[in-house]
């Protein structure tokens, strides 16, 4: 490999060792080369969404970053040269696992479309936008891992939405103070909960009532999201099951606290995260279940 481009893979590695928290630790199950190639798509992502968070930035100037992010990208994988790491390491794994680039554009089109304030009418219109910000990197993942039947790209994209909606309700309070609500109107108005309630953070019956379903829906996803599994080659497979793992705790987590996502954010303990990650590479064989 090129100097240059081992120097953007050790990078990406570093950027997602700091900033990676749940998800670095379910990569540390792949063999070598995967973990470094993931490390670079990670930050690839983590790049695209700070880019979109940047308070410091007026909203143009954000809209304004992601263009020239993916100008930038474009430009790499047409072959220039890049002066950001993260850029020239995508570029090397987009060729090598012949990536298609449309889910990378997919993923800054969801972050520029959090831009501003963010709603959703109905659960519908919510998926079109997990599919952007997380399905497309479920499919990603799966180019990186390997599959041996197209119906892998369709589960990738329920553990996209399962992983998705379960940031939705743990940042609940973040998001509500930055002008975004996530869970769709329908959903608030089938359970006699406002968008007042949300922003005062009331935590009453009607809250209760609403979590419990939306909890009870990213179940079904995380359900069908294992039947990726026997659908992976094995390199891909303890992964899947540590990041599954991960983040199904983290759903029952918020069960456990009485759906307190208010008052801090919800977290796994670091010993528990390599527990789970240890726990998937000593069972590579065994399909994942939802905790």
């Amino acid at each position: 490999m090129d100097e240059s481009v081992a120097k953007s893979f050790n990078d990406c590695q570093r950027l997602a060792q700091r900033t990676g928290r749940n998800f670095y630790f379910s990569f540390l199950t792949l063999p070598r080369p995967l973990f470094r190639d993931m490390c670079a798509l990670y930050a690839f992502m983590r790049v695209t969404d700070d880019l979109g968070d940047d308070a410091s930035r007026s909203i143009a100037q954000r809209r304004a970053a992601l263009r020239s992010w993916q100008n930038g990208l474009n430009a790499v994988i047409n072959g220039e040269a890049s002066s950001h790491s993260v850029l020239t390491a995508i570029a090397d794994v987009q060729r090598r696992h012949e990536l298609p680039v449309e889910y990378l554009y997919a993923v800054i089109q969801g972050v520029e479309s959090d831009l501003g304030e963010q709603t959703f009418k109905t659960f519908d219109e919510l998926s079109d936008y997990c599919y952007l910000v997380a399905g497309a990197v479920g499919r990603c993942c799966v180019h990186l891992w390997g599959y041996h039947d197209d119906a892998a790209l369709d589960r990738a994209v329920d553990c996209g939405l399962a992983f998705q909606l379960t940031n939705i309700l743990r940042d609940l309070g973040e998001d509500v103070e930055n002008g975004r609500i996530y869970l769709p109107r329908e959903d608030l108005t089938r359970f006699g909960y406002s968008t007042e309630d949300l922003r005062s953070h009331a935590r009453n019956d009607h809250f209760r009532e609403l979590m419990q379903f939306q909890i009870a829906r990213a179940r079904q996803y995380y359900q069908q999201g294992c039947e990726l599994h026997p659908l992976l080659k094995p390199p891909g497979r303890p992964i899947l099951s540590a990041m599954i793992g991960i983040y199904g705790r983290l759903l029952r987590k918020i069960e456990q606290e009485d759906y307190d996502v208010f008052a801090s954010r919800v977290r796994l303990h670091r010993v528990t995260k390599l527990k789970v990650a240890a726990t998937s590479l000593l069972r590579p064989h065994r399909k994942p279940s939802v905790p």
